[in-house]
């Protein structure tokens, strides 16, 4: 049997992403979209690339799948617009699966992201917390799973009540889009000392939140749903604008950290989701009687409030909308028995990288080398097997620098073209963890927990702390063969096994998908050296 699980148009407009599962759950393949449109969260478009992609690495034809599984309830949200599943089909992948004989199943979207998470952490039994901005409905969900069993809803909360809502006001206040909200958490740091205004209080049982819904109701189409969402968000937004007292930032994104009304909005959004996660999260244990807790919705990529979370906790490598398509296909054919925590690096394989060009010198990879090129100051890339899934590079297709001096984040932050308060990241293998920074290894697996610097971290890699003292880190266990041979380079050499490690990509850009795309993109940033499966490309 194969599955197709999508996140796809016309409810699924952003992010929009394929998988392909069998029969026993097993994930064979998965991409997002823009990895191929090469159009950031590709929106409005249905994943016909990324599906060919999974059906190429099978072997397979559309005819061949069985089951088309839509990451939301699609035909709940747009009653009467599609005649059959041969129309749904042709709207939401591309038009050669209208003719596919495919069954469609239309999945709940917060019930998608459950599974996702679930499933992809490997363990017999779980809480699952899903926050994001809107499902079909609801904003925020708390579910009970079971391996061999159905997901238990235990508790529920409407759009009414959005985090990601109030989270993404913020951001679109601050001159980015809700796409942007990684650098809302970035620029938070900068006032985490500061005193912000409660946005939530805790009564009764629940959480009220300082902005509520003027037309109060349950949407059933996904028009109604919209327009809920929009009601929130410009709630939200004129609550911002009277915290800060002006309708907009008085500086640019570039000196934006220097604009104390502009930290003051983004600490107070940061602020209110570090108030009322920690609550769902005890909420989520209580009701279900479950340690251990896996998160996933657009609000789980925060990953300042996932690090103040009572471990163990874990997130999916692709907790956003990505995912559903992940957790619609096994919501249809679940993993027989829990394994290990799903791999990342299910993405397409690099293909062959351009030879005739001037300017540059080719050699065989050789870790030592790299290592040393790293310890001299040089920006490199690297590109190997799979790409990973999701928003973080895991170095698959990653940058990669020295960890010092200091102000090589400002020098990455030039190159990368990204304004010059941002954070950068680190990896290190298992044996760094807590050494250079507090440890949750489930949520460092994919790096999206952030973690309290210890001042041996301070020390041996003061590029990747953030204004506040936090880093993202990656603990490097398994794949990645090229970086932890560097890694071990730096180790025998006498230097910390520590990197820093940012996704490869230019300003605008998806993360590079191919090794045409990584030879254009280390040309176009002028990177200086570069990674390619086993050779090693450095300019002349």
């Amino acid at each position: 049997m194969w599955v197709l699980g999508v996140n796809c148009p016309p409810a699924g407009w952003h992010d929009p992403a394929a998988c392909l599962v069998d029969g026993d759950g097993t994930v064979v393949a998965f991409s997002e979209e823009e990895r191929f449109t090469r159009r950031r969260h590709a929106l409005e478009s249905p994943p016909a690339r990324a599906a060919a992609y999974c059906l190429d690495v099978a072997g397979i034809e559309p005819g061949d799948v069985d089951v088309v599984a839509l990451g939301w309830d699609i035909p709940a949200l747009h009653p009467g617009r599609f005649a059959d599943d041969a129309a749904l089909l042709r709207h939401a992948v591309g038009a050669e699966w209208a003719r596919s004989g495919a069954e469609v199943v239309p999945v709940r979207h917060h019930l998608a992201h459950a599974r996702c998470a679930f499933h992809a952490s490997g363990h017999e039994a779980a809480s699952v917390l899903v926050v994001d901005g809107t499902g079909e409905q609801e904003a925020t969900t708390i579910w009970s799973c079971r391996s061999g069993e159905q997901p238990a809803l235990k508790r529920t909360w409407s759009t009414a009540q959005s985090l990601g809502c109030a989270y993404n006001a913020a951001s679109e206040w601050l001159g980015f889009s809700m796409h942007q909200a990684g650098k809302t958490m970035g620029l938070a740091a900068y006032g985490r000392a500061a005193e912000v205004p409660s946005l939530v209080r805790f009564e009764d049982g629940d959480f009220v939140l300082h902005v509520a819904d003027p037309e109060p109701g349950v949407p059933r189409t996904q028009v109604e749903v919209a327009d809920q969402y929009n009601r929130m968000v410009s709630a939200w937004t004129r609550a911002f604008a009277g915290i800060a007292g002006t309708r907009k930032p008085r500086e640019t994104g570039e000196r934006l950290h220097l604009d104390p009304v502009a930290v003051r909005v983004a600490r107070s959004a940061q602020a209110l989701v570090e108030d009322v996660l920690p609550w769902l999260a005890r909420e989520a244990r209580a009701l279900t009687g479950i340690a251990e807790l896996c998160l996933a919705g657009g609000v789980a990529l925060n990953c300042s409030a996932n690090g103040r979370l009572e471990p163990p906790v874990y997130v999916p490598p692709v907790p956003h909308d990505a995912g559903v398509a992940l957790g619609a296909a096994w919501h249809v054919c679940p993993p027989r028995v829990p394994g290990a925590p799903l791999s990342p690096y299910l993405g397409a394989e690099p293909g062959p990288a351009p030879r005739d060009r001037t300017g540059v010198s080719r050699a065989p990879f050789e870790p030592e080398r790299v290592a040393q090129l790293l310890l001299d100051g040089r920006i490199g890339a690297l590109v190997e097997g799979r790409a990973e899934i999701g928003p973080r590079a895991l170095c698959h297709r990653s940058i990669l620098a020295g960890p010092r001096p200091r102000s090589l984040a400002g020098r990455l932050n030039g190159v990368k073209h990204r304004e010059p308060w941002r954070p950068f990241g680190p990896v290190a293998p298992p044996s760094m963890a807590g050494v250079l920074w507090q440890d949750q290894p489930a949520l460092h697996r994919y790096m999206l927990g952030a973690a309290e610097v210890t001042p041996a971290g301070d020390a041996a890699a003061p590029a990747v702390v953030h204004v506040d003292g936090t880093t993202r880190p990656q603990i490097l266990d398994g794949g990645a063969p090229a970086t932890a041979a560097v890694l071990a380079a730096l180790e025998r050499g006498g230097a910390a096994p520590v990197l820093v490690n940012t996704s490869f990509n230019d300003r605008g850009q998806p993360i590079v998908n191919t090794a045409r795309e990584a030879v254009e993109t280390f040309d176009a940033m002028r990177l200086d050296f570069l990674v390619l499966e086993d050779q090693l490309i450095t300019r002349s």
